[in-house]
């Protein structure tokens, strides 16, 4: 057994196997368990995802929103035992790979059109 190998069957024990398929354009809840002193819950934060990355163990995927007027974007490690769970809201109908150019958007034009040929 190689080297590789090895990482691999390391890394196999840690995959997620509930998450859904996600794509660029789609709005997500991602619940962030969160530790507040000795207690944890799971908040929501809701956006678009406008970047997916790597792959396997080190598959993030950045999601966007508009939060008191202010974009904010934050990365999530998939595979992390701080995300309970990812649920899709609505399919979006994008032709890039990344949407960075929503950055520049205010408003309505930050919106994505809808698709209804991908099950959610």
């Amino acid at each position: 057994m190689n080297a590789q190998e090895i990482i691999r069957s390391i890394e196999a024990e840690h995959l997620k196997s509930d998450l859904p398929d996600i794509y660029v354009g789609d709005t997500v809840r991602v619940g962030v368990i969160i530790q507040e002193g000795g207690k944890e819950r799971t908040q929501p934060y809701e956006g678009v995802v406008i970047a997916k990355r790597n792959g396997g163990i080190n598959e993030t995927i950045t999601v966007r929103r508009i939060f008191q007027g202010v974009g904010v974007e934050r990365v999530f490690l998939l595979h992390s035992p701080r995300i309970a769970n990812v649920k899709i809201l609505r399919r979006g109908k994008v032709r890039r790979a990344k949407l960075y150019y929503l950055r520049d958007r205010v408003g309505k034009a930050t919106r994505v059109k809808q698709r209804f040929d991908r099950a959610l």
